[in-house]
Order: structure tokens, then sequence, then C-alpha cells
């Protein structure tokens, strides 16, 4: 595998089928079922979604977005990021699990220029159901990843490792010193199992608790020729799995309002009565309880008209392969950075806001309202929401884009 080879093509093409979204809705429309079943639980004690996992993979979810020809269902992103907002209405943590997964096994052709090393991993994946997970956070402390023989040696430090304690694939990457990929930055994936990786499950947050999001701790590792999926040449195609990732976020932040406006709804319809000073017999009934529901609604609307309209729009984008253009990347890039501004914004004013539709009783913690507005509060500060705003605003009035990174 020479780390000179370009692009030639991308697994994924054309747009999902009515059928398609369909289908697959009503699969994760099951799996949300048995997702919520112990949310609040795994919630409350930051258990890692062992259990989910198998759900997940006896739905077939896991093997989504893998081509058909190697094994999977072929599906379509904007499927992918229509089931990660239906189950970000009853658990986040999980929604995002599952969108970090397909992205992350999407890797092996965002930076696998051997095509025939694509067809392996994708094959291989499908055949033991494998989930993946990543230990790339750009902002923890680099990792060294030194020649040794044919091999590399990895050793350091990542924070925010979503779900690599619970992954069989950890795609991971630094600055080769020596060897093959001297001085480039190289991509590769681990078994999360490997002699010297430690998962120190140290995160305790606000949310997201059952995300399986705590740092990992490698001591030499060995990274084989056979681990590196290949070397990043700075090629537009390889960056749109950023824009990726952050359309995720607009997705699962859409399923957090969503979520919570619904389990509001439930609650308000069961309230008894109504303000002493109302002249109506509920609160389901009182124009201000109207008035209220109906702004909120309005914006999510909002929102997922915009979400749905990148997610095909990603589609298209992704289809291009190695004829990307860096046009086409900053311009998907931009877009989808609008999406993050309005559904961080709405997902906010939602899960906060729909306590004042379901009154103090809804406070109560077995009742769980506050999972929403956590998770949200919590995810919303991956990146600043401002430095998206910034980009939109500067690309609007000067026509310039942001910089490309892991963030933008």
């Amino acid at each position: 595998m020479s780390p000179n080879n370009t692009f030639t093509r991308s697994p994924w093409s054309g747009a999902a089928s009515a059928e398609e979204l369909a289908t697959w809705s009503a699969v994760a429309e099951q799996v949300a079922v048995e997702v919520a079943k112990d949310a609040l639980e795994r919630d409350k004690d930051s258990i890692h979604p062992i259990n989910v996992l198998d759900v997940l993979r006896a739905s077939g979810l896991t093997n989504l977005m893998v081509p058909a020809q190697f094994g999977g269902h072929g599906a379509h992103w904007e499927t992918a990021f229509l089931v990660t907002r239906i189950l970000a209405r009853v658990d986040a943590s999980v929604a995002q699990l599952l969108g970090y997964h397909w992205l992350n096994q999407a890797c092996v052709t965002f930076y696998g220029p051997d095509e025939a090393r694509q067809a392996e991993w994708y094959t291989r994946s499908a055949t033991n159901q494998w989930m993946w997970s990543d230990s790339f956070n750009p902002v923890s402390p680099d990792l060294s990843i030194v020649a040794e023989g044919e091999n590399y040696v990895l050793n350091g430090f990542k924070r925010f490792s979503t779900g690599a304690a619970i992954a069989d694939i950890i795609i991971a990457g630094g600055i080769a010193e020596g060897g093959e990929y001297d001085g480039q930055l190289i991509v590769f994936t681990l078994d999360g199992k490997r002699a010297g990786i430690e998962h120190m499950d140290d995160w305790d947050h606000l949310g997201y608790r059952s995300s399986a999001s705590g740092s990992v701790k490698y001591t030499n590792v060995v990274v084989t020729p056979a681990d590196i999926i290949g070397a990043d040449q700075e090629e537009p195609f390889s960056a749109v799995v950023t824009p990726g990732v952050q359309l995720l976020f607009g997705n699962v932040y859409l399923g957090i309002a969503e979520g919570a406006l619904e389990q509001a709804k439930h609650l308000t319809l069961a309230r008894p009565n109504a303000w002493f000073l109302s002249s109506v017999d509920k609160y389901a009934q009182d124009p201000i309880t109207h008035r209220l529901v109906g702004d909120l609604v309005a914006k999510t609307a909002s929102v997922e008209a915009l979400a749905e309209k990148l997610n095909k729009y990603f589609d298209e984008v992704i289809a291009l392969g190695g004829a990307t253009t860096l046009e086409d990347r900053s311009q998907l890039e931009i877009k989808i950075a609008a999406l993050k501004v309005v559904s961080t914004d709405v997902a906010l004013e939602v899960s906060s806001k729909v306590y004042e539709l379901t009154g103090a009783s809804s406070t109560r913690s077995s009742i769980g309202l506050d999972l929403h507005w956590r998770n949200i509060r919590t995810h919303s500060l991956h990146d600043p929401v401002d430095y998206k705003r910034i980009e939109v605003g500067n690309y609007f009035l000067n026509g310039e884009y942001a910089p490309i990174s892991l963030y933008t």
C-alpha cells in the first residue's frame, strides 16, 4: 500500500429511496423502544451500554452503511442520520455512539487509498458485526508513534474517546516518526482489547453519562502495517468526514429537541387540572400552553427542514469520492455550520422550556425529563458554537471559508 495513492471512488452513490427511509425508520423506532427501557438507569449510574450494542447488532444497524457488495445493507447517509435522530429522542448517548460507529467505519474509505484493503475491512466488519469508535481528540495531547522495524509503537493519552471502551475497533492517528510514513499523519485501526490499551473509565459529567466517553491510555501498543489505513494526504474527500461529524451532531440535537417535546406532550396531557386563574379545565386547553408549545414546535420544525435538506446534500457530496473539490467540501461545511448553530439554540431552548409546560411535578428524578437538557447542555460544548456563527457570518459577508480542521 503506497501512501501516495489517490482516491478513485466512493462506495456510496445515489439517494435514499422512500422505501429505504421507511424501512430503517421503522427499525430505528423499534430499537428506540428497547433503548428507552433502561436509558434512565444507565444514565443514573453511568453504565456502559453493552446491552444496547447487542440490540444494535441484532437490528442490522451496525452494518447499515457497509456497502452491499461487502455484506452490509448499503444504505445512504440520509438514512443513517435519520436513524440517529430517532434514537436521540430517547438517548442521545446511544445515538452518538451509533453515528460515530458509521463515520469511523467510513474512515477506511476517507483515508484508505487501497480499494482492496477497503473491501477487506468492510467485509470483516460486516461479518463480525464490529462496532467502531475513535480516539482522535485533536485538543488532547498528541500521541507518540515511533517506528520499530516494520511496525510502529504507540504511546500517549487521549481524552473524550467516546465509545472506545466498548468498541471492537478504535480509529486513532498521529504523526509517524521514522519508517515508511515518516512525518506523515497516519490513520490506523486497533482492536479495543489490544495489549497496552487501558480504558480509564473517568467520564463523570453532567450529561452523556452512558456514552463511554472516558480517556484511553496507550503504553507501548504495537501498530502493524496491516493496521494502517493510510496517510492523510489532505485531499478534500478525506476532509468530508468532519462535516459529517458536525451533521451528526445537528441531527442528534434535533432528536433531543423532538424527544423533549414528545415527553412534555404526554406529561402535559396527563396534568389533571389548570392554573387557578385560567378559564379552562386543564393545562392542555390553556392558550398560554398552546402559545408556548406552538413556539417550540415551530422552531423544531425549522431545524428539521434544514437537517433533512443537508442530509440529502451530504449524500450528493460524498458520492463524488476522489472528484471532490475544495469548493465542494467547503460549501458542505458552511451549510452544516448553519445547522449546528440553529440546532444547538433550539435544542437548548426546547429542553429547558418544556418544564414551563409540564410544571413542578415533572422535575422528579424518576420522570427523567432532565435527561434531554443535560445531554444537549453537555454535548453542545463539544466545540464553541460561536465559532460556527463566525464561520457563517464571515462567509456571508466576505465569501471566506474557515480553514480545514477536525472541527471545521
